[in-house]
C-alpha cells in the first residue's frame, strides 16, 4: 500500500495553499494497493516537530477501502473526521510558529470499521485500530513559514 500527493513529493515542501498562509485546505492524496481484505481505511496527519510535541492536524476513519483519491478540500462520503489538536473537527492546516516542520500523512488499512464518535482524538483512534491494522503507509511533507 502507498500514499502520495499530486501537490508535493515525499519529503518535499507542502505548498502554502494547504497551510494557514494560503487557502488552508487539505491537499489531494492518492492511495494505492490497498489490501483486498481491508474493510476500511483510516488516516492520521500529525506534526512531531510542534513545540508541545506531536500535534494532530487531521483524523479520518471508516473511509471506503476502495477509496483511491482524497480530493483537495474534501472528505469522502461516509468517512468520519475526528477532533484535532486545534480542538476542531476536520483538517487543521499547518501553521508552524517557527522553523521547518514535518507533516506525516499516515494511512492504515483495517480489517474492520470503527465505532468512534467525531469527538474521538488520536489516542482513541489508535486504541480502536490496535489489532486491526493490515497494512500502513506514509507520506511526509515539510513546511516552513516565510
Amino acid at each position: 500500500m502507498n500514499i502520495t500527493s499530486s501537490a508535493f513529493e515525499n519529503k518535499g515542501s507542502v505548498p502554502a495553499r494547504y497551510t494557514c498562509d494560503g487557502g488552508g485546505v487539505n491537499p489531494p492524496l492518492d492511495i494505492k494497493s490497498v489490501p483486498t481484505a481491508a474493510q476500511s481505511l483510516a488516516l492520521i496527519v500529525d506534526d512531531p516537530d510542534a513545540p508541545r510535541g506531536d500535534w494532530v492536524h487531521w483524523l479520518l476513519w471508516n473511509l471506503d477501502p476502495t477509496t483511491t483519491i482524497l480530493a483537495e478540500n474534501s472528505v469522502p462520503v461516509a468517512a468520519v473526521q475526528g477532533t484535532t489538536d486545534f480542538g476542531t473537527i476536520g483538517w487543521g492546516a499547518p501553521c508552524p510558529p517557527s522553523g521547518s516542520h514535518r507533516y506525516f500523512f499516515k494511512v492504515y488499512a483495517l480489517d474492520t470499521r470503527l465505532d468512534l464518535p467525531a469527538t474521538a482524538r488520536k489516542i482513541d483512534l489508535e486504541r480502536a485500530m490496535q489489532g486491526h491494522i493490515l497494512e500502513e503507509a506514509q507520506l511526509m511533507g515539510r513546511y516552513q513559514r516565510s
